[in-house]
């Protein structure tokens, strides 16, 4: 019996879920429970393939809510993070999300307690899941099975277009972690539309014809291709765009991990392409052969490219890139380009910009100097988390001096695209990426410098002020004059804005 069973003796309800993924079914149970008031302790989660036999005798029913129409309360942030977290193999995954559901009926800003243990779990899960689905994409390597007339057309991986359309049947070979696979096949259905094609797992496997997509239960290896005709054209392809002077094995290990090799055609080559690295790039420099890269020359190549940068140390930690944001509308944009330094932990989960402490407090601060924060582009100098672990903890470090020059690359690609009139540089390592020169904060607020165009940019004026996290720091008077220093420096910014629009 699939839904709620009540047990008398045991006073426990116990939930059997028909799927592993299903966030949808999990959602209509949990709130079912809530509105019948059934605390966490009192249910048994139970999923495919699990045993409920221990709460199997008794009285079975699925409990009524004398309210249907109660509010069950749950922040956007946290059905986000679900979603993601449900598709995790962690067997107790069920109970935390009901736990975390059930914690927010009396304490609707727990999910912001980031010391929290069972946030911290739900973090770490949503995080685990959205790297395998990122292996996922990049790691899927179609093989082309050959149609009737034992003709093969071509090959192709999850970073690149098909080129076999109408040409056979692709079949390629994953084996996730987590129950990523169904929640993954719009994106394969979009990459390869016009391919059909095949994805085989362990957890359950995906077809598509060109117009239905179907699933069909776990494969095994030998049930998937082990080759195609043209593999020696990839291989020989990959060899020639192989780029010794950007490789960095630590960094290529992290995010192409050994145990996916034996499902790419190019893996064999590796070792050897390696070996040779450094004479290869010996003889490029020897040529003249390596150049700077052209400027992304749209915010999506920039928030792309940031994601694949590994140009500096904070690049290969366990953190995702953080791009900058602005209104949708081109036509509501103020002229008003916000920097900070880099983003901290709560940036780094959400994945945008300023949204923890340090970007409350901003936010309450623009909204008193009366600066339409959702009319400002918002970035940061440096686009990764830099941080150190101690213990689980993942605790903030300042980026140095190279590190932030390495980045000005990429604010500066910024400002050459949002074409800002006034840029408002938060703290020393932004006025930094800013000017390519450190500065004193104390001695630059308060006064307008002139910014170079960074190609066709046009002319921009630099504020600097203090970053809101050293007010935060702060306490008694020291924090009372920082914060009216950092009020007259908004307020500044604010009359100049509206000087440089009329």
């Amino acid at each position: 019996m699939t839904g709620l069973q009540h047990v008398k003796l045991g006073t426990y309800y116990v939930v059997n879920l028909p799927e592993h993924d299903d966030f949808a079914f999990w959602r209509e149970r949990a709130r079912a429970l809530v509105q019948c008031d059934v605390p966490p302790d009192r249910i048994a989660w139970v999923g495919p393939g699990g045993s409920g036999d221990l709460f199997a005798h008794g009285e079975r029913r699925t409990p009524v809510p004398d309210d249907p129409a109660r509010i069950v309360r749950a922040s956007k942030r946290f059905v986000k993070l679900a979603r993601n977290a449900i598709l995790h193999s962690d067997t107790d995954r069920f109970a935390l999300l009901y736990r975390l559901l059930w914690r927010q009926q009396s304490n609707p800003r727990v999910l912001e307690d980031r010391t929290d243990n069972d946030v911290r779990r739900l973090e770490e899960l949503d995080r685990t899941v959205r790297r395998d689905s990122h292996k996922m994409h990049a790691f899927v390597r179609f093989r082309l099975v050959e149609d009737d007339a034992g003709e093969a057309e071509g090959e192709a991986d999850g970073d690149g277009e098909g080129n076999g359309e109408g040409g056979g049947h692709y079949v390629a070979w994953f084996e996730p972690d987590h129950h990523i696979v169904r929640a993954n096949a719009g994106f394969f259905k979009r990459r390869f539309a016009n391919m059909n094609w095949s994805i085989l797992t362990p957890k359950g496997c995906l077809h598509w014809d060109g117009e239905t997509m179907r699933e069909s239960g776990p494969a095994r290896r030998e049930d998937a291709p082990g080759g195609d005709p043209v593999e020696a054209l990839w291989r020989k392809y990959y060899a020639s765009i192989f780029n010794p002077a950007r490789l960095k094995v630590g960094a290529m290990l992290k995010e192409m991990p050994r145990r996916y090799w034996k499902n790419m055609p190019e893996a064999e080559l590796i070792p050897e392409l390696i070996a040779g690295a450094q004479k290869r790039e010996s003889e490029m420099v020897a040529a003249g052969e390596l150049e700077f890269e052209e400027r992304p020359d749209t915010l999506a190549a920039i928030d792309k490219a940031i994601h694949g940068c590994r140009k500096c140390p904070i690049g290969e930690l366990e953190n995702e890139a953080v791009m900058g944001e602005g209104p949708d509308d081109g036509s509501d944009f103020s002229g008003l380009m916000i920097v900070g330094e880099q983003p901290g932990d709560q940036e780094d989960m959400a994945g945008k910009p300023f949204v923890g402490p340090a970007g409350q407090l901003l936010d309450a601060q623009l909204e008193r100097a009366r600066i339409d924060r959702g009319a400002a582009y918002v970035t940061n100098t440096v686009k990764h988390f830099k941080y150190v672990m101690r213990g689980k903890r993942r605790l903030h470090q300042n980026p140095n001096a190279k590190e932030i020059d390495t980045c000005r690359w990429w604010v500066e690609a910024e400002r050459a695209i949002v074409k800002p009139k006034l840029v408002l540089a938060l703290g020393a390592s932004a006025a930094r990426g800013m000017l390519g020169k450190t500065v004193s904060i104390s001695k630059a607020r308060g006064t307008p410098i002139p910014l170079d165009p960074v190609d066709g940019s046009g002319a921009s004026e630099l504020w600097i002020t203090a970053h809101p996290s050293y007010l935060l720091r702060l306490d008694g008077p020291a924090r009372d004059e920082q914060e009216r220093l950092f009020q007259a420096d908004l307020a500044a910014v604010r009359q100049r804005l509206e000087e440089l629009a009329g």
